[in-house]
């Protein structure tokens, strides 16, 4: 069962969330749920307060890695904020470091997508 932080009532006496009106669910942000020690380029994380947006641009970008062999991801159920992402590599490197690596490789793209659109904003004007 996936436990949500209670809403907070705004000046409206709407519901509201803690990060931007999604229900935050508990425990740490990435945790390995399935993993086989004796194979440690097989992994399962579950990604907690995501969805499709975070799921299928890491699972993009993951799958870029040669040694990747395999990465995708579920989304449970519609109503729980939670991206389930499967890795598996060809034994080269782990998957916790196939995850890094994707982790920071989505940082750098879109770090540059910024930096680009910022440039091409400043020159338009």
């Amino acid at each position: 069962m996936v436990m949500q932080e209670p809403a907070v009532q705004d000046e409206n006496g709407f519901d509201t969330y803690v990060n931007g009106g999604v229900p935050s669910t508990t425990g740490p942000k990435i945790e390995v749920v399935a993993s086989n020690e004796s194979d440690p380029g097989a992994a399962t994380f579950c990604i907690r307060d995501e969805d499709h947006t975070l799921g299928n641009a890491l699972r993009y970008i993951i799958m870029k890695n040669p040694a990747v062999e395999f990465c995708g991801y579920s989304i449970p159920h519609p109503s729980e904020y939670m991206v389930n992402l499967r890795i598996q590599t060809d034994g080269s490197i782990s998957a916790v470091d196939a995850l890094h690596r994707g982790l920071d490789d989505l940082i750098n793209l879109t770090s540059h997508i910024s930096s680009t659109f910022q440039d091409k904003v400043q020159a338009f004007k």
